[in-house]
């Protein structure tokens, strides 16, 4: 240990000099930017020197990052603080070319027969049909692709080989799932704030500005959205913290650990309530019914079908509670028929249904929403809101895309529950039957909002059901032992 002291002590006494240069350079740089620059130029002299530590250390090792972009997902939603705009998504794609190259460059260390799973061959089938998309001849305009191509295939592509081929340990799982739950606690804190002490001067300036205060703000009641990119991603993320609590709460066999899961459920449901958001009820619908049939527990279903359908009822036809806003807002999300917002997406759909009768492969990927209004706004694909992830698919890669993308999701959780139903570690269970749960439950919603196409959801999904195929991995007792592809010979056991 002397050695080793002595050893670095003689090091910066010989380098002093070039310490002292690169200090003073640093100091002379960073002065300038501030002088030019004021706010903007101070956050870039704090923060250049941490971006390039990050570097360095996503180079050293990929599955730094894995986590590095797994808190940027919930981070990127502090944007609307800054005093100037930051292109996220471009952030985003950064980032995960970065983890991408330093795949390759540590590419003896990582486990590159796993990309032969059956998940990632029908992420890469999706990935290759949005590529062959580009050829679209109905697509107006042609560069518009790479701008959606992102959050449709793109980056589940290359996060799901990242979770593939890193060699990923058992705490890092740990970590992933500490990280989500603490984001979401965070985010509901944050609602909780707005809801009850008011938003803040970014916040009303984000409120006030692109239409925003028209869906956020419906009879003088605002529609939280805490840091994520509106109400619907908001709700949609509590609504899923909540399904896992839930289902902790069913699997943990500690009575302290069964109330910790309880408190959080109550405060992830709360901030799911404080949004607004409707559809998200689905989610909790959706997911805890197919957790339940996960578990093939017949008193555990009969249980929670007992429980549901009085309180389905309740909200179905009766005004219990209809004097506080949040339950009447769920109560709306049951009677679909009776509200204008949806009457009006279902004309909506007729419109889209008329227009793609004789186009199977869309308007092309970047014709509808932002791409559409920012690239062709003389499309018809501009004019109608999609209002929905698969309606939005349908537009741009027409009935055959989105029956593809729709058998991939269905492949995704076949596989799942196939690899789930071998484990037989009691944490590694009650962690892939949350996710899961948790993933089945957003992809319902997803008829209703686009949230799969957003931060943070679409991050958690691109990770999570990555580690749901591949679950054995951390399977400490496992019942058979699941076939992969060793990397230097066909089918084997995996030991």
């Amino acid at each position: 240990m002397a050695q080793s002291a002595s050893f670095l002590r003689n090091q910066f006494s010989n380098y002093f000099w070039l310490y002292t240069l690169a200090g003073g350079l640093y100091t002379i740089g960073m002065g300038f930017l501030v002088s030019r620059m004021g706010p903007v130029g101070a956050v870039a002299a704090i923060g250049a020197p941490i971006a390039l530590l990050i570097v360095g250390l996503i180079l050293m090792e990929p599955r730094f990052g894995l986590f590095v972009y797994l808190q940027l997902v919930f981070i990127i939603g502090f944007a609307r603080f800054l005093p100037t705009s930051v292109p996220v998504g471009v952030l985003i794609d950064g980032l995960l070319f970065l983890i991408l190259f330093s795949l390759f460059f540590n590419g003896q260390r990582m486990e590159w027969y796993r990309l032969r799973s059956p998940a990632f061959v029908l992420i890469g089938l999706w990935f290759l049909y949005t590529v062959i998309e580009l050829l679209n001849p109905e697509a107006p305009y042609r560069p518009a692709w790479f701008l959606h191509v992102r959050a449709f295939s793109l980056q589940w592509f290359l996060v799901a080989m990242m979770v593939l081929v890193i060699p990923i340990t058992r705490k890092d799982v740990q970590v992933m799932v500490n990280s989500w739950l603490g984001w979401s606690f965070f985010a509901a804190l944050w609602g909780f704030k707005q809801q009850y002490f008011g938003l803040s001067q970014s916040e009303w300036i984000w409120l006030n500005s692109g239409g925003n205060a028209i869906t956020h703000m419906l009879f003088g009641q605002l529609r939280c959205f805490s840091f994520y990119s509106d109400a619907a991603q908001f709700g949609a993320e509590m609504a899923g913290a909540t399904l896992v609590a839930i289902t902790r709460v069913f699997e943990e066999k500690a009575v302290k650990n069964k109330l910790f899961f309880a408190f959080l459920a109550l405060v992830y449901f709360w901030g799911y309530a404080v949004s607004g958001t409707r559809s998200a009820l689905f989610v909790m619908v959706a997911g805890f019914a197919f957790y339940l049939l996960l578990k093939r527990d017949i008193p555990k279903l009969v249980t929670g079908v007992v429980l549901a359908i009085p309180l389905i009822l309740l909200l179905m036809f009766t005004s219990v509670g209809s004097s506080n806003y949040q339950v009447q807002r769920m109560r709306s999300a049951m009677t679909p028929l009776n509200d204008p917002s949806f009457i009006l997406r279902l004309q909506n759909q007729a419109k889209m249904r008329a227009y793609l009768q004789d186009l199977p492969f869309g308007a092309g990927i970047g014709t509808s929403t932002d791409g559409g209004a920012r690239f062709s706004p003389w499309h018809w694909a501009a004019h109608i809101a999609p209002d929905s992830w698969y309606i939005e698919l349908w537009m741009e890669t027409g009935r055959v895309g989105v029956t593809l993308y729709l058998l991939m999701l269905v492949g995704i959780v076949g596989l799942g529950i196939y690899q789930v139903w071998q484990l037989k570690d009691p944490w590694m269970v009650k962690v892939m039957y949350g996710f899961l749960a948790e993933f089945v439950g957003i992809a319902v919603m997803g008829y209703s909002n686009p949230v799969l196409g957003q931060f943070p959801t679409n991050g958690i999904i691109y990770i999570s059901t990555m580690l749901i195929a591949t679950c054995y991995r951390w399977d400490s007792r496992p019942a058979t032992k699941p076939v992969v592809l060793d990397q230097h010979q066909s089918f084997v056991p995996a030991l």
